[in-house]
């Protein structure tokens, strides 16, 4: 056998051992055991390219961050439900797990109850999670921690078969990164069920986002370096995004009315199509600029950032229910101005704010859905103008490549 083969299988036989000691020692010497957790940090610190840690059946109680810098190692338990890594009782850290290391993979266990991020990744290439499962178990609540799976500034992504549940910001998100797919997962009472923000090049597909504040976001940000643009969502289960908005005040997501099933904000060369979308109840996409998203004195705007969604494409979705009760007082005004109180929003509201330097044309937003219609509801004038003119989004834009990874 190979040095690296050794030292894997000696690491693995090393970290379940010290599960099973540290369960089941008995006597006046237990306390020298060396715990699974203990020797879990242990593996974590010491970690070499090549390794694999493995992480029994069980749950294992933590109180402090857990850390890997090293490149080159993966990190596999026995199953979502089976491997828990517990956090309750933290007391230190910003996050249950961060990892600054590329060529890494992560797959099979949970992380509960952070206090802050439950999965950080950050500046790595060649990232792969999967079938983790990140949840704050005591439901939606403003004290949980923001994000539930967490890679930022990174390349060629791969986020798969995980599950997200009660985050405070994002469950499923990816912040300014590059080449990135985000598969069959499910993200349920989130903030933000899946967020992709300032990333270029990004499949979001076969998931599915329900009982979120907002299902799945594609964002731009200002005051960021990485603009981000041409992002897929298609082939997803949007339903039901009701979940009355629980973010912290002051953060991007608190400005996402409770409802929303797909929205595009600042974000250019977005695809929408083949999705499922149903009974959000403020509109099944919401499209907006910076300037409407109640961000108002929150964050300053960059001089270089473009506020304005342009070359959406939205096709072929598949419609129903939806925008009954929508999650913003002046929106519900709005709704009963111009469709009466019992009466819904069309699937797909805009905010019809576009950048006044810049010809219309250059700026569109496009649908070839059926029936379905778009409202403008004009709000760079004060309402006036809010109506449907789909013979102004009868129009196309070139369709984005598929993403192709690296390895996947």
């Amino acid at each position: 056998a190979s040095d690296v083969y050794k030292r894997q299988l000696k690491l693995l036989v090393t970290l379940t051992l010290s599960a099973l000691i540290g369960a089941c020692s008995q006597g006046p010497d237990q306390g020298t055991a060396l715990s699974f957790q203990d020797s879990f940090r242990q593996a974590l610190e010491t970690a070499k390219p090549g390794d694999v840690i493995t992480v029994p059946e069980g749950t294992f109680a933590f109180d402090r961050s857990l850390i890997l810098n090293t490149d080159g190692v993966t990190i596999r338990g026995q199953g979502m439900e089976k491997s828990i890594l517990s956090f309750k009782g933290q007391i230190a850290g910003a996050e249950g797990l961060s990892v600054s290391a590329s060529d890494f993979t992560i797959e099979d266990l949970a992380i509960e109850d952070t206090v802050g991020d439950a999965l950080k990744v950050n500046e790595g290439n060649n990232i792969v999670i999967r079938r983790i499962r990140t949840e704050w178990t005591n439901g939606p609540d403003v004290n949980n921690g923001a994000y539930g799976i967490y890679p930022v500034q990174t390349t060629n992504v791969l986020i798969e078969g995980n599950v997200a549940i009660a985050a405070s910001d994002a469950g499923v998100y990816v912040g300014q990164s590059k080449q990135v797919v985000v598969r069959n997962n499910r993200a349920e009472f989130n903030v933000a069920g899946i967020e992709v923000e300032n990333t270029i090049g990004a499949d979001v597909y076969q998931n599915v986002a329900n009982n979120n504040t907002g299902g799945i976001l594609v964002f731009n940000m200002p005051s960021i370096p990485q603009r981000g643009y041409a992002t897929r969502v298609y082939d997803n289960d949007v339903n039901n995004n009701n979940t009355a908005n629980f973010a912290a005040p002051g953060t991007a997501v608190s400005g996402v009315p409770a409802g929303s099933g797909v929205m595009i904000n600042s974000n250019d060369q977005v695809e929408i199509f083949n999705n499922r979308i149903a009974n959000n109840n403020t509109a099944n996409i919401v499209i907006s600029s910076y300037f409407s998203a109640n961000y108002a004195g929150q964050r300053t705007l960059a001089a270089e950032f473009d506020p304005y969604p342009e070359e959406i494409l939205i096709y072929d979705n598949t419609f129903l229910g939806g925008g009954t009760a929508p999650g913003f007082d002046y929106l519900v005004q709005l709704r009963d101005a111009i469709y009466g109180p019992t009466g819904a929003f069309p699937d797909i509201i805009w905010d019809g704010i576009i950048d006044p330097n810049k010809p219309e044309e250059k700026q569109v937003i496009c649908v070839d859905n059926g029936d379905a219609q778009l409202l403008s509801i004009d709000a760079g004038n004060e309402f006036k103008g809010a109506g449907v003119d789909m013979q102004r989004h009868n129009c196309t834009v070139a369709k984005l490549a598929p993403i192709e990874l690296a390895g996947n």
